[in-house]
């Protein structure tokens, strides 16, 4: 997003003083936008500007993640008209005011594909519980070609490895419903410990192979080409001193240290707390050994 949809719709944007600075002095107006590339965030930050716009707002080409189904369904409980609701073009009928309203909001599913996949590096047997298999179809097919058990419970989603041992499987991350990208980092890190190969392919963002490096002093064989990485699978892991470069990335390394010998210390975990909440709680009441250290 740079701006000029806000503008269609009355906005005035302007840098100063190097932070962006958005006015809507007469209120924002409907109109249509589409977007040039799928994204979860403009499509949010549109679908919440046109509540309360004036008129009619046609989104197209938008996002479909389930967290838009579940942002337009609060929506509309709030009062807000919303059509096309699950498909690429959002029609939104703004409104005055929002009402009150009660909305229980989905679980993080690429949260619960992290912990899965930390189960199976791990070679756990764990009940993540509020978890749901329908958000996440394609890593559910991905994961289970790779040699791991993921049942829906009634309490959320259990998870343990098939036979004993994990097969190396390709991945293309794609738009919903393909794998999504903020679980490519996870994968990799996943099939690092595989039997045979895997390629894993990147066609949403550029340079997020940062974490490939930082896999590799922990003994991990991966050749990136391009937008595509080769991961071989290695016997064992080694721990070692290790950089956090962005979310994604620092919570693979996190998986790794799992399953690694001997210490793995993660540093920049600041970019880890950004989407992981007590991660660390969470991994050592299923009897990980790891600790956040002072300072």
């Amino acid at each position: 997003m740079d701006g000029t949809d806000y503008k269609a719709m009355g906005a005035k944007i302007e840098i100063v003083g190097g932070y962006l600075v958005a006015l809507a002095p007469k209120g924002l107006k409907g109109g249509r936008y589409t977007f040039p590339k799928l994204s979860v965030g403009a499509t949010e930050n549109l679908m919440m500007a046109a509540a309360l716009a004036k008129g009619t707002t046609v989104l197209d080409n938008a996002a479909r993640e389930p967290e838009i189904t579940d942002l337009a369904r609060c929506l509309s409980a709030m009062g807000v008209a919303i059509s096309g609701i699950g498909t690429e073009t959002l029609t939104i009928q703004g409104t005055d005011r929002l009402k009150a309203a009660t909305h229980s909001v989905i679980p993080d599913r690429i949260e619960t594909g992290t912990y899965a996949m930390a189960v199976a590096m791990t070679a756990g047997d764990v009940e993540l519980v509020g978890g749901r298999l329908d958000l996440l179809e394609a890593p559910v097919q991905t994961l289970r070609s790779a040699g791991i058990n993921l049942v829906q419970t009634n309490r959320g989603v259990h998870v343990e490895r098939a036979n004993g041992e994990l097969h190396g499987v390709d991945v293309m991350t794609e738009p919903y419903p393909g794998f999504p990208t903020d679980l490519q980092a996870q994968m990799m890190a996943l099939m690092t410990r595989a039997q045979g190969a895997s390629m894993i392919t990147e066609t949403i963002f550029e340079s997020r192979f940062m974490h490939v490096p930082e896999l590799a002093r922990m003994g991990a064989n991966v050749t990136i080409h391009h937008e595509s990485a080769l991961v071989r699978g290695v016997p064992k892991l080694r721990g070692a001193d290790v950089m956090a470069t962005d979310l994604r990335a620092s919570v693979s390394l996190a998986i790794a240290g799992l399953a690694a010998e001997g210490e793995t210390t993660l540093h920049r975990v600041y970019h880890l707390d950004r989407g992981y909440e007590r991660l660390e709680q969470k991994l050592a009441a299923c009897g990980a050994d790891i600790e956040r250290l002072k300072g």
